[in-house]
């Protein structure tokens, strides 16, 4: 405004000077040609005349459109205030009429733009349920709001079997999915709204995972009946483009003030009760409890021991003794994992293989092992025993595109040839590798190595991809084996096992015999070779080589 009236001072002192300019012109003028001083009157008359048109024709509209933007200036310096919605001034409208209807499409346009992002950082695009952000946002919220004493509920749900939908049907249909999934727990949502009470919480937090929230529950019970209800709703068929998708959810559910005190804290432990009711099968719900934290603690401290136990030096190689049921001879050894963990101790493969699995370190132990078993096997060929050691293989591995070279680079650089090499795979990796994997096994078979398949009978076999792969060796499960003793019904099973595995033409393997009993039976129904504690528990290699050693004789005579 102060800008406005410098103007128009400004604008008033030229418009002032011209008119003196002019009137002092004119007077002289008048007065050097006639010379007659009764015509000073009308000169003077016609100076302020002049005067007046020069100021009326520069100050007035000037001073107008000075007003107009000093107007319009005020008006943009109240955006810092919010203000986005009061239309132009009225004298900018009248002054300047394409410039007011500018100004008024811009602010229109900037309001629509600030609510598009509103929208799209507050909202899924695809389910149009709130996002992340907003969910916790809203959920700080009403669990602040939350009377004392009342509990509130946390369900986080991530589909089962998702990613084979899109995987098949495209992510256009895995979009399509995800609206009808939002759209079922909706309707459990609505089935809970208490008019009286504030409403409960339905977000997509990312991916084919969802979260519901509900501030105010009476009990437990209540909770693990809305889990139930969640579970059943996305457990119903869907109709998808002329499918009937089958996927279900698993779900976490974690209550307020008993798992937490805030929204972060129940969101990880409804988490870590997800990923408990995933592991079982998905299709259900499991609540949080102390005990599964336990189990959490427990997983981040061994990941997080993992990544450096490889350079420690912390893995160790146990060899357990594979013997011929026909001869007594030690045919071989399996090497078993060990973790020389410097806080609990030696560790079995079972506390820290399945956390390997999953966060992806079990390829740099795959590759340590594998190293490990390379130098051992020289050792030994250089002393003369042409043993044969079998060893792990994980599916992680497999994934890698150099896996194959590194393997035959190990091997080679060492000098041990792959006829001393057992590789074993799991019976459900075996059952899924890809072609082009199965290839390259195939290749290291032609070049000596022995293929064998480890716990088999534990898994789902397709019968046809057994008679195609290329295998030498197959490991029956000890959970097969460990009734035979005492079961019939066992007997008859490890029979029709063994029968199969005969007719693919593989030599069969008995793993964790633990009875002379067991053995001769085991020899009976047809089985090759057997390993486990009625002949030797699994030993370092200094004590390995000593037993095998000392042990031929007494073994030929178990045999």
């Amino acid at each position: 405004m102060k800008e406005g009236s410098a103007q128009k001072l400004s604008n008033a002192l030229l418009s002032t000077a011209a008119g003196v300019a002019s009137f002092v012109f004119s007077l002289s003028v008048f007065l050097y040609i006639t010379e007659f001083d009764e015509k000073v009157a009308a000169s003077v008359v016609a100076g302020v005349f002049c005067l007046m048109v020069s100021y009326v024709a520069s100050e007035r509209p000037n001073s107008e459109s000075a007003r107009a933007l000093a107007a319009l200036g005020d008006r943009l310096m109240a955006i810092e205030d919010g203000d986005l919605v009061s239309p132009a001034p009225a004298i900018v409208q009248r002054t300047m009429p394409q410039l007011a209807g500018a100004v008024d499409t811009l602010f229109a346009e900037v309001r629509s733009s600030i609510e598009n992002a509103h929208a799209l950082g507050m909202y899924d695009p695809v389910t149009s349920l709130p996002n992340r952000l907003h969910f916790r946002a809203e959920a700080d919220r009403l669990l602040a709001e939350a009377p004392a004493g009342m509990a509130s509920a946390m369900l986080f749900v991530d589909l089962d079997r998702f990613k084979a939908v899109n995987d098949s049907l495209g992510h256009a249909r895995g979009d399509q999915l995800l609206v009808m999934v939002a759209n079922r727990l909706r309707v459990v949502v609505t089935g809970e709204s208490d008019t009286n009470g504030p409403r409960p919480l339905l977000a997509r937090l990312a991916g084919d995972e969802f979260t519901l929230f509900f501030p105010q529950l009476s009990a437990i019970s209540e909770v693990e009946r809305l889990a139930r209800r969640a579970v059943l709703a996305v457990g119903e068929p869907f109709e998808l483009s002329g499918h009937s998708i089958d996927i279900g959810a698993s779900i976490g559910v974690a209550v307020a003030p008993a798992h937490g005190n805030s929204i972060e804290a129940l969101m990880r432990a409804a988490d870590i009760a997800m990923y408990r009711a995933k592991s079982r099968g998905g299709g259900q719900h499991c609540l949080f409890s102390e005990e599964l934290a336990a189990e959490h603690h427990q997983k981040v401290e061994t990941e997080k021991a993992l990544t450096e136990a490889v350079q420690r030096g912390e893995f160790l190689l146990a060899l357990q003794p594979q013997l011929s049921l026909a001869t007594g001879e030690i045919t071989g050894a399996e090497a078993l994992l060990r973790w020389n963990h410097p806080r609990d101790g030696m560790r079995l493969p079972s506390s820290f293989i399945p956390v390997a699995e999953q966060t992806g370190i079990i390829a740099e132990i795959g590759d340590w092992v594998i190293a490990e078993c390379a130098s051992m096997l020289s050792a030994w060929r250089a002393e003369g025993q042409a043993r044969r050691l079998a060893f792990n293989i994980s599916p992680r591995q497999l994934d890698r595109q150099d896996f194959f070279p590194r393997l035959r680079a190990s091997f080679t650089e060492n000098g041990v040839p792959l006829s001393m090499v057992e590789l074993e795979f799991t019976e459900s990796a075996a059952m899924e590798v890809r072609e082009d994997v199965l290839d390259e096994i195939a290749g290291l078979r032609a070049e000596g190595a022995t293929i064998a398949i480890d716990d088999f009978g534990t898994g789902y076999s397709n019968i046809a991809r057994l008679r195609s792969m290329p295998l030498d060796r197959v490991k029956l499960d000890p959970s097969l084996i460990a009734d035979i003793e005492s079961s019939e019904q066992a007997r008859v099973v490890v029979q029709a096992v063994v029968e199969l595995i005969k007719g693919v033409g593989c030599e069969i393997v008995a793993e964790a015999v633990e009875t002379v009993a067991q053995a001769d039976l085991l020899r009976a129904m047809g089985v090759h070779t057997v390993q486990g504690f009625v002949f030797a528990q699994p030993m370092f290699e200094e004590e390995f080589l000593a037993w095998t050693s000392n042990s031929e004789r007494g073994a030929r005579s178990v045999g």
